[in-house]
């Protein structure tokens, strides 16, 4: 009687358990061919990424530029892409393209696809601003940043804009700004000579220690 009620059980049901099945099977199947096919990306974009290293160790520039564009090109919003962006950078410095440079980490502050990397974007465009005297745009890329996001990276914005009000002689400012960043406990180890330097007493012409 059981084998009856299975066979009639089948019988009505046959076709849904096979649809089921079948879905089944496309789901695992579709699945594991996507597993598959962002492994063998991420392996590309792997191997895109060390052509760039690999030029940058050999000092050839034009290979940098040509392999980070490539990376760029196929795969702007992986975290390689953006690692390319900043190589391409330290390239046009090396070449004395300041603007250049500015210009892809001004669009790496945009698209870059981790917020850490939007951070190291900003402060190496910060760095080249002081660099080309452009102190007050500089200075308004810090007085941007959401103090909510910039954990981790709060000292170094500090210290650079201590840098950044040492270079407007606006001293009293800077010194806020190193004292800032020392007592977080991330500063670098040149902030403290950095203030050392500026809370120097001035002395008056003729006057000796």
């Amino acid at each position: 009687e059981q084998v009856e009620q299975l066979k009639k059980w089948w019988d009505a049901n046959n076709s849904s358990v096979i649809a089921g099945v079948a879905t089944a099977l496309v789901l695992v199947t579709g699945w594991n061919f996507w597993q598959s096919h962002q492994l063998e990306q991420r392996n590309q974009i792997s191997q895109q990424y060390q052509q760039v290293l690999d030029a940058a160790a050999a000092g050839q520039m034009d290979a940098v530029e040509k392999a980070s564009d490539q990376l760029l090109a196929e795969h702007a919003s992986s975290a390689y892409a953006s690692y390319a962006a900043l190589h391409k950078v330290k390239s046009r410095v090396q070449q004395g393209d300041l603007e250049g440079a500015k210009a892809i980490l001004q669009q790496q502050m945009q698209t870059a696809s981790d917020e850490q990397l939007r951070h190291v974007a900003r402060l190496r465009l910060v760095q080249l601003m002081l660099a080309t005297q452009q102190y007050e745009a500089g200075l308004k890329l810090i007085a941007d940043v959401d103090p909510a996001k910039a954990e981790g990276y709060a000292a170094s914005y500090d210290e650079l804009e201590g840098d950044l009000f040492v270079a407007l002689d606006r001293l009293d400012e800077a010194r806020n700004a190193y004292q800032t960043a020392i007592r977080s406990g991330k500063a670098s180890p040149l902030a403290q000579f950095k203030l050392d330097d500026i809370a120097a007493p001035v002395l008056e012409p003729g006057v000796t220690k």
